[in-house]
């Protein structure tokens, strides 16, 4: 029983390190206020799902209803599901990130995740509606023994991770990452140096939507179903505050925000116990201590528990 605990807590934080590096990207070092984040890694859920599941027509899997049903191997479907995000990513970047402002790039985003969220609840026929999709094939399921398959899954989520992290590092350490940073901090200087902000916000948006699609394929597979209560937009807050509270801009800070909120704050709560209050107290508490951390960090310490370097060229004034 301690060690399924122990697997659960390791897949679910190496998921949630992913999706913060991704935000991160957007959000902490572009400074794109990606509150439809959810939806990408949703798609990359759903896409890899429905490549490695059996058509909808199979024995098993009659009592559902979905286009697809590829049943293509492993690594196909998480490939998959980290193309369908960057691929969702062009159009809606292309709409929300060309015109408006950054307040308001935000408030469309926020829209974007709840009309996705209705379609797909309404859209039976498309990926069976609210229910969602049951019996989603584990990868490599069939070589392992039922009682090592967790090692090696957090092995694969460890691996995905890191090489998540070596990609965003490479980011935020290159030329591109401190061009993303100058435009953060003052847009219309870095468009009089020549920057295209546009194109600039476009392909980390990109970036970002293959890498919230990966996260997704990694979580579907694990749980072996994807359901739109799985995929709210309040979740893409709790991301939100594991990056704000980590360290915008800070990858190290980002890993770090991941395992304090969206880890440590459920962890914390299996220790309350559930006769505490009227049903749903406790889960009720989670949601208002998160605003709460938020709201104390933005106030007392905006710049996270590990801020973001800061680097001072000699000569340059302080």
């Amino acid at each position: 029983m301690n060690s399924y605990y122990a697997i659960n807590l390791l897949i679910y934080a190496g998921v949630d390190i992913i999706a913060c590096l991704a935000l991160n990207l957007q959000f902490g070092v572009a400074g794109i206020v990606n509150f439809s984040f959810i939806v990408f890694q949703a798609v990359g859920a759903y896409t890899a799902a429905v490549l490695s599941m059996p058509p909808d027509t199979a024995p098993d899997y009659s009592f559902q209803i979905y286009v697809g049903g590829l049943q293509l191997p492993f690594p196909i479907p998480w490939i998959g599901g980290a193309i369908a995000g960057g691929l969702l990513a062009v159009p809606v970047g292309f709409v929300v990130l060309r015109k408006l402002r950054s307040d308001y790039q935000a408030i469309a985003l926020l829209v974007l995740s709840v009309i996705a969220n209705t379609v797909i609840t309404n859209a039976r026929p498309f990926l069976n509606g609210a229910a969602g999709l049951a019996l989603v094939p584990a990868p490599l399921a069939d070589l392992f023994d039922p009682a090592t398959y967790g090692y090696f899954y957090v092995g694969l989520t460890a691996i995905c991770t890191a090489l998540v992290a070596l990609v965003a590092f490479r980011i935020v350490n290159s030329p591109y990452g401190r061009t993303l940073r100058a435009m953060r901090e003052h847009e219309v200087a870095a468009t009089a140096i020549g920057k295209n902000p546009v194109a600039l916000k476009m392909t980390i948006f990109i970036v970002g939507g293959v890498i919230a699609g990966l996260s997704g394929g990694i979580l579907t597979g694990y749980i072996t179903f994807w359901a739109p209560s799985v995929w709210l937009y309040p979740e893409t807050i709790i991301l939100f505050a594991a990056v704000i509270v980590g360290g915008r801009g800070n990858n190290l800070g980002a890993v770090l925000g991941a395992l304090l909120v969206p880890v440590g704050f459920e962890e914390v709560t299996r220790f309350i116990p559930s006769s505490i209050g009227p049903p749903g107290l406790i889960p009720a508490l989670q949601w208002v201590a998160i605003g709460l951390l938020i709201i104390g960090f933005l106030w007392f310490r905006p710049e996270g528990v590990r801020p973001e370097p800061r680097r001072v060229f000699e000569g340059a004034p302080d």
